[in-house]
């Protein structure tokens, strides 16, 4: 099989072998892809990358898809190509040059029509091009921008770029958090936006929601029989999703003084997350099912208690001459959530985030209960455990106690373990951004967030991050290279959360 059959043969692998119900998304004809923001830091180092490793797995072809950069910076065409070169990653220096040449760039302002009407000018004239009235074209538009800017932006494509030809298609708006800072606020947005697209043409971004094990979760919980009856408060004692990374802000003090790790984090990673660990199961698989069980979980959470939730601020982060001297933004917070439905009464949902701690990880830990009439006295060593690791070193692993080998009747904690560099040693596991700019092409939202699930998520956290805004709750100090403020792991036990003592879980090397 020729390279040109092999990428044919895989595309097609990829559309069949997806979940998608697209018989009336058009898939042949122009695409048009302009990324916005396109000289700064997010379209060098995670638009532009994902675009061109779609591109080389051969997702996107010269033949149909051209890429425009749009920014105010008055660069040139090699400029831009020249910025981000760097950070393509390829063993094929002619593979990256030639989609560097798909790249055109358009310099313009964000708020005034001269810029925008040469950017529909230019995809215009390559929309022609390849084109014929049979085709469809189509329009993406990837806001790599400010959110404060995305009401003026929208308004311009509206105005100066929507497809004005007869031959068909799409036009579509990726806009990345964050999507506003409290409800008034993410609400005005979506009213914003919404005055000039339709629901099903906004895709609201959220790249936890394109990792691969993210993506498993509900393979994980709705394939699987043995997991399906013991999903539930009988059996489940509570869950935690935990964010941590080993060091601060990172010349990011003045960005993230604004929001916060709880706007940064865990309003939306790691409440998706949450959303999918306890949805029920949807009639099918396409899209607004899902999303309407995800609204409905997030619906039932209960109002959160201040004693509920440990803040912290680890020490030295006021030091960054870009942050307040009196600074009251937590970079870390453990917040306890409660589910008012008939699967989940009283099953705590711990939500954990932090910057400067002692590791970097991303897991979801499902802590079942004691194991009733205990004859093995094993209980000591720890419960029973699924976690679900998203980043680093991806895996899925079962805590489980198992017969000390040897000649004693002795007990032991073990693991169950998938690790998926040992299991899928061939295997590239796509980056997120990649994996959803794919779904915004083909036109799928399952992994997008709803504007009726943006304000249920809000509606959660709002009362709380006003009272942190006041000055009513104050973050502890903590030690850079900690577990965070002490008092956090005392509400983790007051919760109910059992550690484990005397293991610890290896990745296994190669």
């Amino acid at each position: 099989m020729g390279s040109g059959q092999w990428l044919m043969a895989k595309r097609a692998s990829f559309r069949s072998d997806s979940f998608l119900d697209n018989e009336n998304v058009p898939e042949t004809g122009c695409l048009s892809i302009v990324v916005l923001g396109a000289s700064g830091d997010l379209a060098k180092k995670k638009t532009f990358p994902a675009l061109f490793n779609l591109y080389s797995q051969g997702f996107l072809t010269s033949n149909d898809v051209h890429i425009f950069g749009y920014a105010r910076t008055k660069i040139s065409d090699d400029q831009l190509r020249n910025r981000i070169r760097g950070c393509l990653t390829s063993s094929k220096e002619e593979e990256v040059s030639e989609f560097l040449q798909l790249i055109k760039y358009v310099s313009g302002s964000y708020d005034t029509d001269e810029g925008f009407q040469l950017l529909d000018k230019e995809i215009s004239e390559h929309e022609f091009s390849k084109n014929s009235v049979e085709v469809s074209s189509r329009r993406l538009f990837y806001l790599a921008l400010p959110p404060s800017v995305y009401p003026s932006v929208c308004r311009m494509i509206k105005q100066c770029c929507m497809d004005k030809s007869n031959l068909g298609g799409w036009t579509r708006i990726v806009v990345e958090k964050p999507f506003g800072k409290d409800l008034a606020s993410a609400e005005e947005l979506s009213d914003q936006i919404g005055e000039l697209f339709d629901e099903s043409q906004i895709y609201r971004i959220d790249h936890y929601l394109g990792k691969e094990l993210v993506q498993n979760l509900l393979v994980i919980r709705f394939a699987n029989r043995f997991f399906m009856p013991l999903w539930n408060r009988d059996n489940i004692d509570n869950v935690q999703i935990v964010f941590r990374e080993d060091f601060g802000t990172d010349g990011r003090g003045g960005y993230f003084d604004e929001y916060g790790i709880i706007r940064d984090i865990i309003q939306n990673h790691l409440l998706q997350v949450l959303s999918l660990v306890a949805m029920e199961k949807p009639v099918s698989l396409k899209p607004e099912h899902i999303r309407d069980e995800k609204v409905k979980v997030l619906q039932s959470v209960l109002p959160i208690n201040d004693e509920d939730v440990v803040l912290g601020q680890y020490d030295g982060y006021r030091d960054d001459p870009t942050v307040p001297d009196h600074s009251n933004t937590p970079t870390f917070a453990t917040v306890v959530l409660h589910i008012h439905n008939e699967r989940w009464e009283g099953v705590p949902f711990i939500l954990k985030a932090g910057k400067a701690l002692s590791s970097r990880k991303a897991e979801i830990r499902v802590q079942f209960k004691d194991v009733p009439g205990d004859i093995f006295k094993c209980r000591k060593q720890g419960r029973n455990e699924i976690v679900i690791r998203l980043q680093p070193s991806e895996a899925i692993y079962m805590k489980l106690a198992v017969k000390q080998p040897g000649l004693e009747m002795s007990t032991v904690q073990s693991e169950l373990d998938l690790s998926y560099s040992q299991r899928y040693q061939n295997v590239i596991i796509p980056e997120a951004y990649e994996r959803l700019i794919l779904d915004t092409i083909r036109g799928d939202q399952q992994h997008f967030v709803r504007r009726d699930e943006l304000k249920a998520a809000w509606e959660i956290f709002t009362p709380l991050l006003h009272r942190i805004d006041n000055g009513e709750m104050k973050p502890l100090a903590y030690k850079p290279g900690s577990r965070g403020p002490a008092e956090a792991d005392e509400l983790l036990a007051k919760a109910g959360y059992v550690q484990t003592r005397g293991y610890i879980w290896i990745p296994p090397t190669l």
